[in-house]
């Protein structure tokens, strides 16, 4: 569904992806993880149009998105903090998102009703708190029944009931076949949902891989610590090329 090509993003002299090439495939969920300033966001961004990479190239459903829009039609994006105008009522916000797409009439407002957030609406986004901010998120992210799914940090501020509403919504989208890529800091929320794991180092993919096999290199049953072996092995790596 979506092809990366040697893309290569310079911010003046520095250099926050080098010759990045990947493949996301429908029906998996990929973890995209590394250190703060490892090229996370500036990735996300440029599959979304919002960054120019300098060379390479992007294709989603194998059609280069270089000067296109229609493509993101597919993509639901959660950012990990949502800007919303702060006058706004909550139903105005989802009115004026919803006037943006007039093709689209079957909405999917699962989220809306499992996080409660109907008896929020007349509220305006200025009053509401963090999470509930987090949730509205999430329920945009969703609205449009995408096939493409980029949760940045989804489950960093929601009270754990919210946390397994929102995986177990995330699960049931990618056994349906939708591709999902996921940035978090809190691994074991996505111990039962990701399929995949990409780990980004100085803008370079240094580890791109499906997790049982992860799970099987580092002798680790769960996600979360053959993550943390695998940074260790990467550390040790970095140290190794340092004293060359």
């Amino acid at each position: 569904m979506i092809s990366l090509q040697k893309i290569t993003k310079f911010y003046g002299r520095l250099k926050t992806l080098s010759e990045v090439d990947l493949e996301m495939k429908a029906g998996h969920c990929y973890a995209l993880l590394g250190p703060n300033g490892s090229g996370k966001t500036t990735l996300i961004k440029s599959i979304l149009g919002m960054v120019i990479p300098d060379s390479g190239e992007i294709k989603v459903y194998n059609q280069n998105i270089v000067g296109q829009s229609q493509y993101r039609k597919q993509i639901g994006y959660m950012p990990q903090i949502g800007q919303y105008p702060a006058g706004l009522r909550m139903a105005q916000l989802f009115e004026m998102i919803k006037g943006l797409r007039p093709d689209a009439k079957n909405t999917d407002e699962e989220l809306i009703d499992a996080f409660g957030l109907r008896a929020m609406m007349n509220k305006r986004m200025y009053s509401l708190s963090g999470g509930t901010r987090q949730k509205v998120s999430a329920a945009l992210a969703f609205l449009f029944r995408p096939m493409i799914l980029i949760l940045d940090e989804p489950t960093a501020g929601l009270d754990p009931l919210a946390v397994e509403i929102l995986k177990e919504k995330m699960m049931r989208e990618k056994k349906d076949g939708k591709l999902l890529i996921v940035t978090s800091h809190i691994l074991s929320d996505l111990e039962d949902i990701v399929t995949d794991t990409i780990y980004l180092f100085e803008g370079s993919i240094r580890y791109n891989s499906a997790v049982e096999e992860l799970k099987k290199e580092t002798g680790e049953k769960t996600f979360a610590k053959s993550i943390a072996a695998l940074i260790r092995n990467q550390d040790l790596e970095i140290k190794e090329l340092v004293a060359q």
